[in-house]
């Protein structure tokens, strides 16, 4: 209850305080491409249900089509707004509304598609018994996820058989170890990372 109304409380406030801000990006993101202000995409949430995560569109429309990984900070599918939104995390800002509405929190795994959720084992499935957050353990450590891929000759293979796996143990070790401290931390690691980008 502690953290639900934590999560609540700085969702509504961040929303207000941003929204200008959050007006602003939508303009650019219209100028710079043809599509949608928002990209909702369909994810898997607590207690193994899926849920719509809201993220500023940062890539071509249909660009899903060509892949569901984001291979590298330069990648083609990304438009010139959606470079620079991604680079600070400021895509993410939507999903306030997502904490907002319950179905994340601020701190948690990050939700992941259901197509790799289909790679869990039955020990994984823990991460599905708490709420996925913005941000979390695993985020703090795989930042640079996109770089990583990039250099794999397979990313997809690379994602299922390397990066799943360990970010699947850092959930569980944030799982194992959770407080409200903790949560307190990881929001502050994160924004400390995200500036000194």
């Amino acid at each position: 209850m502690i953290k639900r109304g934590f999560d609540f409380v700085f969702a509504l406030i961040g929303l207000l305080i941003v929204s200008p801000i959050l007006l602003g990006i939508a303009i650019l993101i219209k100028i710079d491409s043809k599509g949608s202000i928002f990209f909702i995409q369909n994810r898997v949430g607590k207690n193994n249900e899926d849920f719509n995560i809201f993220k500023f569109r940062t890539m071509h429309i249909k660009s899903e089509e060509n892949g569901l990984l984001t291979i590298g900070n330069k990648d083609s599918r990304v438009t010139k707004v959606g470079y620079f939104l991604r680079r600070y995390k400021i895509d993410e800002f939507p999903q306030l509304l997502n904490v907002l509405i319950g179905n994340m929190s601020f701190v948690g795994p990050r939700p992941e598609l259901r197509y790799y959720v289909n790679y869990y084992n039955k020990e994984d499935l823990i991460i599905l018994s708490v709420k996925p957050g913005i941000t979390g353990l695993a985020s703090l450590e795989y930042r640079n996820e996109v770089e990583l891929l990039k250099k794999s000759d397979n990313p997809d293979e690379y994602y299922i058989k390397t990066i799943i796996p360990d970010k699947l143990n850092y959930n569980k070790m944030y799982i194992k170890n959770r407080n409200l401290f903790l949560d307190l931390k990881l929001i502050l690691s994160t924004i400390k990372k995200v500036l000194l980008k």
